[in-house]
């Protein structure tokens, strides 16, 4: 049912995930010219800060399943999923509040030609940086999602988990690392959960399986030259159960073009 031939008689499957900071936005920068061209299969968006009633027919592009999961708020937050393959089904939110209400989590079921079941997700995980109280509800949410991560590995289910994690794991992870060390999505503590993802519960970080040392980033601020001088973090992930690491097979942040001010990271897995 799902997975083109690559040419090499492999059986492949291009997975994007980038923050379009406003689907409207990313639009009128040429998101969707580009993604004609992508050769992609899936794409999860976060950010998209649509409501049902803009999600126009610009923003659908023939040939594509589209889910929109929006934010009660206007202009806020929310997650997307769009597809070349259908969906098998579709599921919104996680049962907590700060998820649920600001569209921060989709995920769509697939099968393979052989009937085994996956799930591509689109997280956008809060930001803290604005103060403690923001720190605090992102500090509960990555409480509240460790559990479901920990679930899904209990039920051994197969997912790849897109999104915008608004945290750094590593030294090589953003640039200017001392600089940061007192600010959220820097903060020990954060990192410290994504430790307990990959070295606890066995997740995998996809592009760290090709780029094992590439100093490479996903986020640049819209403040000073930190685009033009790379200046960035990487803080946008693949974070895939371990059935999913041995069929990684590539992976790269596409900055040819800039539709937003994260660039898409984009994975190709094998089937």
């Amino acid at each position: 049912m799902i997975a083109k031939d690559s040419g090499t008689g492999a059986k492949m499957l291009r997975v994007v995930s980038i923050n379009v900071n406003g689907l409207r936005s990313a639009t009128a920068k040429g998101f969707f010219n580009w993604l004609a061209t992508s050769d992609a299969d899936i794409v999860c968006m976060q950010e998209t800060r649509l409501q049902p009633h803009q999600w126009l027919q610009q923003h659908k592009p023939e040939g594509w399943h589209m889910h929109l999961c929006h934010a009660e708020k206007p202009g806020y937050s929310g997650t997307a999923i769009y597809s070349r393959y259908p969906f098998s089904s579709i599921n919104n939110g996680l049962g907590f509040d700060i998820c649920d209400t600001q569209g921060r989590f989709t995920a769509a079921e697939f099968h393979t030609d052989d009937n085994q079941p996956f799930v591509v997700a689109s997280l956008y995980l809060p930001s803290g940086s604005s103060g403690d109280e923001a720190q605090a509800r992102k500090d509960l949410f990555l409480q509240e999602m460790l559990t479901h991560f920990k679930q899904w590995r209990a039920q051994g289910k197969s997912i790849i988990v897109c999104g915008d994690y608004n945290i750094v794991h590593k030294e090589i992870d953003i640039k200017n690392w001392k600089g940061n060390q007192k600010n959220s999505g820097v903060l020990p503590h954060e990192r410290a959960w994504l430790d307990t993802l990959y070295n606890e519960l066995g997740y995998v970080d996809a592009f760290r399986v090709h780029h094992p040392n590439t100093q490479e980033y996903s986020w640049w601020s819209n403040r000073g030259q930190a685009w033009a001088n790379n200046v960035g973090w990487r803080i946008d992930y693949h974070v895939v159960s371990p059935d999913w690491r041995d069929r990684v097979a590539n992976a790269f942040i596409y900055r040819d073009e800039r539709f937003s001010d994260h660039a898409p990271v984009i994975v190709d897995y094998q089937l």
